[in-house]
């Protein structure tokens, strides 16, 4: 095919699902001419799995996203048709928000966002290859021979790379939701040096919602409670004519119908030879693994207020259709359920994570960096989290500003990338809460009194935004000091309340703040007792409450912090030779080697290496011998 030089852009991104939909966003609002190449424009921003977003630290991963200045909460504001806060009875460190999106208004809508967006460009072509030059990424050639040139490039193909979809017997080449998928471009990394492997993913039949039997079903209403996923929404935007989501269960007979036919389960069979998500199991993959469970939830979720497609969630399956069909009947209120697409299994390309660097960018080709599934994640959060960093640190490489990478106890986000880049993943890698050290510091309600002011920095978040937050941020730190100068006496009224909630009484007068400690006393309570401030708000109530009451752990998280930082701080010298440091541990030496740590507190993470080879790195460095050390490449 004959070539022809289309266009020069300082970013390409290639992909728009979430991942490539704000990295392409980010560099453009930071002011970067950047084109973003699709497979199909009818898949921007597409949820071809589950139609929600939020979870179990994935919800703050997504407030993490806004106050950085991403799209991501801002569109599902717009889009969702029901909205619930999870484990509201626990601690505030494990508490999720979790929207159920209308998936078509999602993708229509970030889609409008990213055509009006000032310096981006959004065209539909398949990328091929790369254009390397002297280890360096300069552009990409598309399948009609158009050459574009880049200063910098963002792969994120997601589940597209080499795609192939499995259900029972068969097997053919697409991407998700019978897309087209990514062939050459996986060949393309291959040829520059790149090792990648192959996961799994896969996802559930879709039903017919007016064959569904909701009488033998529990109802899951949305939250009445306003809530939203971007600090920018108002609580007045507050949606209340939402949609219910509705559970039931598996029972024997589905059991069954599977055990009957593993023998064509492609899970069982060796039709699959990618790695699965473990903690988004198939339906078999579960019947096998706890087949001393009786029973297995099953959600059913609405598609959108313009369909009546229903998800069937925790009932992924790559069976043959005809046993999806069987699996389905045999379930309360599916008796009679019409099947409109079967659930099915997809195998792509993933890039060895180990091969990045914390940035985002690839340590194999220079200015190309890689984000979301095809680094080995699961879920939009994950993907769109990783797209932003990437954007943001393709922006700032070009105009010679520092990189911008995130420590674990900054966000979920600097988890999420430094146990890809440090560890490595052998199966799709899904965030969770205990994946975090300082989970307590990273709540959904403070990601922007965390995060807030590094997006202004960047230009993500615009004045109006900001002076927001600075008035929010500035009303917390006033209550918090006038709590702190209020006494409350052991009157009556106060001995009486505290009897009624089953608490001490009060020997002496106590400040505000100390009487806000007590597990059964809130701040709705206290105020009873104080004088109020007129017309605060919710959410600066929300940070006061859990600032006092939290504040013993928080100070011991603080200090752990602190030590984090001072190893985060001693930098390890680039390309050394580990081979040249006497006392190293075989398997030590060998993983410093191949991640190659840009840190000491990296370089502790990383499986293999021991307390005692740290110890010997960290003499090394202290004492200057890191510079007689042979360097490499």
């Amino acid at each position: 095919m004959r070539e022809y030089d289309a266009a020069h852009y300082d970013v390409i991104v290639v992909g728009a699902g979430h991942a490539g939909s704000e990295a392409a966003l980010a560099a453009a609002r930071m002011g970067r001419e950047t084109l973003l190449l699709t497979i199909n424009l009818d898949m921007v921003a597409f949820m071809p799995c589950n139609p929600s977003l939020g979870g179990p630290a994935k919800g703050i991963v997504v407030r993490e996203i806004d106050a950085l200045g991403g799209q991501m909460g801002r569109n599902i504001d717009k889009t969702y048709i029901q909205m619930r806060m999870l484990n509201t009875g626990k601690g505030p460190a494990v508490r999720a928000l979790r929207a159920q999106a209308d998936k078509h208004a999602y993708h229509r809508t970030m889609k409008r966002t990213i055509e009006t967006t000032e310096h981006l460009t959004l065209r539909q072509g398949i990328a091929e290859s790369l254009i390397v030059e002297d280890g360096v990424c300069k552009g990409i050639i598309t399948n009609t021979g158009a050459r574009y040139s880049a200063d910098s490039v963002i792969l994120t193909a997601g589940t597209a790379s080499r795609g192939k979809i499995i259900i029972g017997e068969l097997t053919y080449s697409s991407g998700p939701n019978n897309s087209i998928p990514s062939i050459k471009l996986s060949e393309s990394l291959e040829d520059n040096g790149f090792v990648l492997t192959r996961f799994k993913t896969g996802t559930p039949p879709r039903v017919d919602g007016t064959t569904i039997d909701f009488s033998k079903t529990e109802e899951q209403p949305g939250d009445q409670e306003p809530n939203h996923f971007s600090f920018e929404t108002p609580d007045s935007a507050y949606l209340k004519d939402q949609l219910s989501c509705w559970m039931t269960y598996t029972n024997d007979t589905t059991h069954q119908v599977i055990r009957d036919n593993l023998d064509r389960a492609p899970m069982f069979t060796g039709v699959i030879e990618g790695v699965g998500p473990r903690y988004c199991p198939s339906i078999e993959d579960k019947i096998v693994r706890f087949a001393d469970k009786p029973r297995h939830q099953i959600f059913l979720e609405p598609e959108g207020r313009e369909t009546e497609e229903y998800y069937v969630g925790d009932f992924s399956t790559s069976m043959p259709e005809e046993i999806q069909h069987k699996m389905l009947h045999s379930i309360a209120g599916l008796e009679n359920a019409q099947m409109m697409r079967p659930g099915y299994a997809i195998e792509y390309d993933v890039v060895e994570p180990w091969q990045l660097k914390p940035t985002l960018e690839t340590k194999v080709v220079e200015n190309l960096y890689t984000a979301g599934q095809m680094n080995g994640t699961s879920g939009y959060e994950e993907a769109a989290g990783q797209g932003l960093m990437a954007g943001i640190n393709a922006a700032l490489k070009q105009t010679g500003r520092d990189p911008f990478v995130l420590d674990r106890s900054e966000a979920y986000i600097g988890v999420l990338i430094d146990d890809l880049v440090t560890k490595g993943t052998n199966e799709p890698y899904r965030l969770l809460t205990s994946r975090a050290e300082y989970r307590l510091m990273l709540r959904h309600d403070n990601a922007d009194l965390r995060l807030t002011e590094k997006g202004h920095e960047l230009g993500l978040i615009n004045e109006t935004r900001f002076e927001s937050y600075k008035v929010k941020k500035a009303a917390v730190e006033a209550e918090l000091a006038r709590l702190a100068t209020i006494r409350l006496k052991p009157t009556a009224e106060i001995q009486a309340f505290l009897a009624a909630k089953g608490e001490a009484p009060l020997k002496d007068g106590v400040l505000a703040s100390d009487f806000l400690k007590r597990p059964e006393v809130k701040y709705a309570d206290l105020i009873q007792f104080i004088p109020a401030v007129e017309g605060i708000d919710n959410r600066v109530v929300e940070q006061v409450e859990i600032q006092i009451k939290y504040a013993g752990y928080i100070d011991k998280e603080k200090a752990k912090i602190a030590k984090l930082k001072r190893m985060e701080a001693k930098k390890i010298p680039a390309n050394i030779d580990y081979d040249a440091i006497e006392g190293l541990a075989t398997e030590g030496r060998q993983k410093l080697q191949k991640i190659q740590p840009e840190t000491l507190a990296q370089a502790s993470r990383i499986g293999g290496v021991n307390p005692a080879d740290i110890g010997i790195l960290s003499v090394y460095i202290q004492q200057g011998k890191i510079a007689k050390v042979k360097s490499v490449g």
